[in-house]
């Protein structure tokens, strides 16, 4: 039988064999993969750099954008006409998503005011089939573009535009409904176009201007179905 003096020996024998292995086992494992480990320790700081670096530099496109669209308004107001729309055409081109938007829809508003409405509608159209601009935009582009295309008599087409924008979903779905039922009015079909107009006039919360335009059309083509 052994001591406990020789049990205590062994057990620490025991345990520096142990720590050998394991020192031994690290260094094989760091030879084989150190570099690896390194290597995808500076990428995480490459990576970490690379991201805050871009966010500095988005930040400071998006600075410059807004300082150039600031400045393109500036020479309008001061009439200035031909300096502003150099400035928002250039942005336009090469400006951030949301200056771009910006630029055009301005642009197309200038042009609505100078009576270019073939102008107006080419621009709105090209925000329309932007897929880089957020969804309420481009509808809203389609709205402006239905709403001179009707001033000119240009129907073609804009009841197949404007039906998925008339859904309950749809922010803009009571411009999109008072533009199909004179649609409807355009093309003969007084009863399509009182249904439209009924639920712009009945929609609590659609804006009182069209509210108002909706419910007064009912009434005068009530009194003309009457007389």
């Amino acid at each position: 039988m052994t001591n406990a003096k020789d049990d205590a020996a062994t057990d620490l024998l025991i345990r520096e064999v142990d720590e050998d292995l394991r020192q031994e086992n690290l260094q094989k494992l760091w030879k084989r993969y150190g570099g690896l480990l390194i290597g995808g320790a500076v990428a995480i700081v490459a990576g970490v750099a690379a991201l805050q670096g871009w966010q500095v530099y988005q930040k400071n496109q998006a600075q410059a954008a807004s300082q150039r669209f600031a400045d393109a308004i500036l020479h309008l107001d001061k009439g200035e006409k031909a300096k502003g729309l150099e400035a928002l055409q250039s942005l336009a081109v090469d400006g951030n998503s949301g200056y771009r938007l910006l630029s055009d829809m301005k642009m197309a508003q200038l042009k609505v005011e100078d009576g270019d409405n073939a102008g107006a509608i080419g621009l709105y159209e090209k925000v329309a089939g932007d897929s880089g601009v957020d969804g309420v935009y481009r509808d809203l582009a389609s709205l402006k573009a239905a709403y001179l295309k009707l001033s000119v008599g240009q129907v073609d087409g804009l009841e197949a535009r404007m039906a998925p924008l008339a859904v309950e979903s749809n922010p803009w779905r009571h411009s999109a409904r008072e533009i199909l039922a004179l649609v409807a009015l355009k093309a003969g079909d007084t009863a399509k176009a009182q249904d439209w107009l009924r639920k712009v006039a009945d929609d609590v919360v659609a804006p009182s201007a069209i509210r108002g335009r909706a419910a007064e059309l009912l009434a005068a083509l009530d009194n003309g179905a009457k007389g």
